[in-house]
């Protein structure tokens, strides 16, 4: 930890985002508070969260749980829609936020998932700006895999540079602010 906040101090480059929290039924917040601790040494802005917790209000107090642990260090908690997890799109994560409602929660669009999970450009444009803290934007080729193992598959080893497959990512990014950090 020290060396990375030398190089950082060293070289000027920030941290963004830190990942992955994933949310499941045993989900702890006192468990991630090491976690934490790194992300605020390390002056991160924002942390990818994961739901793996069908039950839905107890996602939601978990998640809540985890949001306010996270403030305590200015950094925000982006939930991220995946098609394979309880939170399986953009519409799925807004429920999960207002029902959160807390100002530090946000809603991570990453077009590979977007693209392939029942969300809309609509529905990415209609999510509250002040929940967009950032986007990841990748491409990959089509059809959309069928089973969660393909899903999986494709986001950990088959990501494509934007224009290189077949998602509308150029539609996506057009949905989302315009200032938006992009990974």
């Amino acid at each position: 930890l020290r060396a990375t906040q030398a190089v950082i101090r060293d070289m000027g480059v920030r941290v963004f985002d830190m990942e992955i929290i994933r949310i499941n039924k045993d989900f702890a917040v006192e468990a991630v508070m090491p976690f934490l601790d790194v992300c605020g040494a390390l002056q991160a802005k924002a942390i990818l969260v994961a739901a793996d917790d069908t039950e839905e209000s107890r996602l939601v107090e978990n998640f809540s749980a985890f949001c306010e642990a996270a403030a305590q260090f200015n950094l925000t908690a982006d939930l991220e829609f995946m098609p394979w997890t309880a939170v399986k799109s953009a519409n799925d994560a807004v429920r999960i936020l207002t029902a959160a409602a807390q100002p530090n929660g946000g809603v991570l669009v990453d077009s590979l998932h977007a693209g392939r999970s029942a969300t809309t450009l609509a529905d990415i444009a209609a999510i509250p700006r002040n929940w967009l803290h950032y986007a990841q934007v990748c491409d990959a080729q089509g059809p959309t895999p069928l089973s969660d193992s393909e899903l999986i598959f494709t986001a950990r080893c088959a990501r494509l540079l934007p224009g290189e497959g077949d998602i509308d990512v150029a539609g996506i990014v057009a949905a989302l602010p315009d200032t938006l950090p992009i990974s």
